[in-house]
């Protein structure tokens, strides 16, 4: 992924408006999106753009881990508090005091953890495992998940109450499909990265550009910078072209292509005035009731010249 927010779409200039609103305060802010949107990076910006910039920037990934783990992660445990805990260990709540602590996959949190993690952000305090003695923590969370939460809070898998304390500030970060304008922006950002990483000068030519434009991408751009990437490590050809991918991801853009809608031929200039003339004019005349001189006066012409473009249209009365 980027190191920095990437686009110039109106809704990912949306997404820069709502971060900077929000990263100056201490709001807990939910981050929403498909997976692959940028919702660590956004999380990163926040923090940076904070008061809390030079303190930690802790992550956890909830959905890595088990619930006996987790709670450990989180809260920290006491030396034989489990089997394998040999040694006092700081969670990572204590370990971001004065930070951002940025739950990823939040939505994946069992609900024994869920009662945890609740009382911490009402408390802000917590014990480590196998221990009962309270530790303050001041920390900034921001949460982000792929779920829908809504729904998971109406079949009881998620507590009503912890989304409410998460979802103080949401930010939705939208899939690269709704984007597309900004696909050749981060497609020239990766080509650049990637190139200079590996001492290359790959090139796609406008055959694979329409495609990854057209593309629905599923993974977003994080399977975009994936697609890049591969193409400029396995690439033997300095401009590459759809006829001579790669061979080992040739499969992948064969698949691609197959879910891919042709491109939509665009009408010229002289054809698209055509058509505004001819709506114009079916416009005006049925507004008339085909009387060509109220339809001539309408359109600022002549009735000779109401009669001309009906011919040249092929226009015919309703009753005829």
């Amino acid at each position: 992924m980027p190191n920095v927010l990437m686009g110039a779409s109106p809704l990912i200039r949306e997404v820069y408006r709502e971060i900077l609103e929000v990263s100056k305060s201490r709001a807990t802010i939910l981050l929403r999106g498909e997976s692959g949107t940028g919702k660590e990076l956004v999380a990163r910006i926040i923090h940076e753009n904070s008061p809390r910039a030079g303190a930690p920037f802790i992550r956890v990934n909830c959905s890595a881990l088990t619930e006996t783990l987790i709670a450990s992660e989180l809260f920290g445990h006491e030396k034989g508090s489990f089997t394998g805990a040999t040694h006092r260990r700081k969670g990572r709540f204590e370990i971001a005091h004065g930070g951002t602590l940025f739950l990823d996959e939040v939505g994946d949190l069992s609900p024994l953890v869920q009662v945890s993690l609740l009382r911490v952000l009402q408390e802000r305090e917590f014990e480590r495992v196998g221990d009962t003695r309270p530790i303050s923590i001041d920390v900034r969370i921001v949460a982000a998940t792929h779920r829908d939460l809504e729904a998971a809070t109406r079949n009881g898998t998620f507590r009503h109450d912890l989304y409410y304390r998460l979802n103080v500030v949401p930010i939705f970060l939208p899939p690269l499909r709704d984007r597309r304008e900004d696909i050749p922006l981060l497609t020239d950002y990766f080509l650049d990265k990637f190139n200079g990483e590996n001492n290359k000068k790959v090139h796609l030519e406008r055959d694979v550009t329409d495609l990854m434009c057209r593309y629905e991408w599923p993974g977003n751009v994080r399977e975009l910078q994936n697609c890049v990437e591969r193409l400029v490590l396995l690439s033997r050809e300095t401009r590459v072209t759809l006829k001579n991918i790669p061979s080992a991801i040739r499969t992948y853009f064969s698949d691609v292509q197959k879910v891919t809608p042709p491109k939509k031929p665009q009408a010229s200039l002289a054809e698209s005035l055509q058509e505004m003339e001819r709506s114009s004019l079916i416009a005006a005349l049925d507004k008339s009731g085909w009387v060509l001189a109220r339809a001539a006066r309408a359109l600022a012409l002549t009735p000779r010249q109401i009669s001309y473009k009906i011919k040249k249209y092929g226009l015919h009365p309703p009753s005829m």
